[in-house]
């Protein structure tokens, strides 16, 4: 079989299929020259670090477990602090306790929620607790996840905990209170993994079959399964294969499907993505800072959306003899600032690094890491959407899809996906996956 795509959404996938299918040839194809898809290193002031993703959410086991799987369990590490600070009306204050910037407590209108109909994070909260705190609370924590808009981003989708509780008995605080209570055992939120979350992805590959520069052009069924045209079309050689997971974002994946599943390509190609940059920097005397970070609304007009203090957050980040934070830039819709060179952009990020802390921040190396179409944009009725893609695919033995542009950003949400992806396709075929 062949797995589409090599971020950890397609490395999981293959890796599940070799071990429920320990005879299956799997080929994995990434079309960039490297592994790892939005989980990423590089060097920074001499120390390598996450540019990409560099927190794996806890509560939900897939990424912790692949971790152990693949012999990270003694790099596995907690944050030695998560406590952010919002940079609004030029303070940086505590960041109240929300769910996805929903506050847990406080004035709200009183009224009991139901959900009948998906309606955006910006409007549902606006409706009861008014636009500033969509604006100062949930806008700056959906720009920070999604790099999107509170009011374009779907509720069902985005916030699947809250709807759960919006059964007409709560007001939506109570409910976001009710969606913020630990249904099982605690412990800490998130975990990390020394040396950086970008070794993940590399570790699950290190067993598989993998060909990289190899872009996949086009997929077509064969009366055994599916061919698959892969390189430049001045080079490009025929593979053929029973089974085929696509672990590739919304746009490629539609292109791939238009032959094979074309209800699913249509809505696949109506996904919008936003761009994105991570900016990386390693300080040798930063201004005094308290917690974890911080994040910026937007209203304030700044460049920066946010800003992970590395050093302090994790243990192994902060035993380095420079400091070394990073900021993240960029909405959807509103990239414009990403078309700038990497200088001018690490100079806007230093610029209101130091207006936030009150001194100057003098980078001594630095970082751009640009996410072009990096994140899967969850417009209202993304879930209702995801169930017609996937009702289309399911109706071809031997594919499956995965990835971050169905259940969640996240990464053991897309490794969630990419687990079941495996499972259907095993499944479907009986033990009979071959090349």
């Amino acid at each position: 079989m062949v797995v589409v795509g090599g971020g950890i959404a397609g490395v999981a996938a293959a890796h599940r299929v070799t071990t429920l299918a320990p005879d299956a040839e799997v080929v994995l194809l990434e079309g960039s020259p490297r592994l790892g898809g939005k989980l990423a290193l590089a060097e920074v002031g001499g120390l390598v670090v996450d540019t990409g993703a560099e927190a794996l959410l806890q509560r939900r086991p897939e990424a912790v477990d692949l971790a152990r799987a693949v012999g990270l369990s003694d790099d596995l590490v907690e944050p030695a602090t998560i406590s952010a600070s919002l940079w609004s009306r030029g303070e940086l204050s505590s960041l109240p306790r929300t769910l996805m910037g929903i506050p847990t407590d406080g004035d709200d209108d009183g009224r009991p929620v139901v959900l009948d109909a998906d309606v955006s994070v910006g409007d549902l909260v606006a409706a009861h607790l008014g636009e500033d705190v969509v604006q100062r609370l949930v806008e700056p924590m959906l720009g920070g996840v999604y790099a999107g808009h509170a009011h374009q981003i779907s509720t069902r989708a985005a916030v699947p905990q809250l709807v759960r509780h919006l059964d007409g008995t709560r007001t939506l605080t109570e409910a976001a209170a009710a969606a913020m209570t630990p249904s099982g055992a605690g412990g800490p939120v998130f975990a990390g993994i020394r040396g950086g979350v970008g070794r993940l992805p590399l570790a699950v590959a290190a067993d598989l079959s993998v060909e990289t520069d190899a872009v996949v052009r086009e997929l077509h069924r064969t009366p055994t399964g599916f061919e698959l045209v892969v390189g430049p079309t001045r080079a490009e050689r025929r593979v053929e294969a029973d089974a085929v997971v696509l672990a590739t974002p919304a746009r490629p994946t539609a292109r791939l499907l238009a032959d094979v599943a074309a209800t699913a390509a249509a809505e696949l190609a109506e996904i919008e993505y936003a761009s994105m940059a991570v900016v990386t920097l390693a300080v040798r005397d930063l201004p005094a800072t308290t917690g974890s970070g911080f994040l910026v609304p937007p209203v304030e007009g700044r460049t920066v959306k946010g800003a992970t203090y590395s050093f302090a957050k994790w243990g192994w980040v902060g035993e380095h003899d420079l400091t070394v934070l990073r900021c993240s830039i960029g909405r959807h819709r509103e990239e414009q600032v990403l078309q700038r060179d990497d200088d001018e952009v690490v100079a806007l990020a230093a610029a209101d690094l130091s207006d936030a802390l009150g001194g100057p921040v003098v980078p001594v190396d630095s970082h751009v890491q640009r996410w072009g179409g990096g994140l899967p944009q969850y417009a209202v009725g993304h879930v209702e959407r995801v169930a017609r893609i996937r009702a289309d695919v399911e109706r071809v033995p031997g594919l499956a899809v995965c990835g971050a542009a169905y259940d969640g950003v996240g990464v053991p949400a897309a490794i969630g996906t990419a687990l079941a992806a495996a499972e259907r396709v095993v499944s479907s075929l009986d033990g009979r996956i071959g090349s």
